[in-house]
């Protein structure tokens, strides 16, 4: 293992890597914001406006 080490640059690989998963991270979360099943940021957004009909409906919260 320490002979790969000899071939690369600890430091720039290692920013190499983080900067490679960084972007996978983002792009990962950009694909499930683009899908209706797994957009937590519409859903949120649902729940808010069910919950505006329903206290302007009853004039009481559903939420605790």
């Amino acid at each position: 293992m320490w002979r790969t080490w000899l071939l690369f640059d600890p430091r720039r690989a290692l920013v190499a890597l983080f900067a490679f998963l960084a972007v996978l991270a983002l792009l990962i979360h950009f694909i499930l914001l683009s899908t209706e099943r797994f957009n937590w940021m519409h859903s949120a957004s649902l729940v808010d406006t069910t919950e505006q009909v329903a206290v302007q409906e009853t004039g009481k919260s559903t939420l605790a």
